[in-house]
């Protein structure tokens, strides 16, 4: 990998892990709002932003405290969610894939956790999730596809982790 994507994977892992540990109990448990998560748009824009997303994750959730569940569960969705934001195509297709996945995969061991419902569950990291990134992500996304040289992708664009050259959607060459 390059040493300019990595430095943006570090960038955005750092601010995600920072951010969620310095909002302490209300980025954890069976009730959260993870503000952080508006990261996860970046994915759509920037494929280090995948490699950023999942280590900030994996960072925020070693210091968080609920254990390896959530450690390496919670890291892994994250992962694959960064992953399938990275190959939509659509903007709310994208948004979708963290919503969606966290409400789902997360519930299913905080249930457990914390003996709760998992359709409680589900409908608490539904509402979290969609604030963090339905109401403050998404508008961020937008702003970032008007100003894409924010991003400094406007002349690179790269489409897979491994490249910094191909154009990224909707760019031309």
């Amino acid at each position: 990998m390059k040493l300019k994507l990595l430095t943006r994977a570090a960038i955005i892992a750092a601010v995600y892990a920072a951010g969620t540990i310095l909002l302490g109990s209300f980025g954890y448990g069976p009730i959260q709002v993870r503000i952080t998560e508006a990261l996860t748009v970046l994915p759509f824009f920037d494929p280090a932003a995948i490699l950023g997303v999942t280590l900030g994750c994996f960072l925020a959730n070693v210091i968080g405290g609920m254990g390896p569940w959530d450690m390496f569960g919670g890291t892994l969705i994250t992962f694959i969610a960064a992953v399938l934001t990275n190959r939509s195509k659509n903007k709310l297709v994208a948004i979708s894939w963290p919503i969606l996945l966290n409400a789902f995969g997360v519930s299913a061991y905080l249930s457990v956790i914390f003996e709760l419902p998992y359709w409680y569950n589900v409908g608490t990291i539904f509402l979290g999730q969609f604030i963090a990134i339905g109401l403050v992500g998404y508008p961020m996304m937008l702003y970032l596809e008007k100003n894409i040289h924010i991003l400094r992708l406007d002349k690179q664009g790269p489409t897979d982790v491994y490249s910094d050259s191909a154009p990224k959607k909707g760019q031309s060459s």
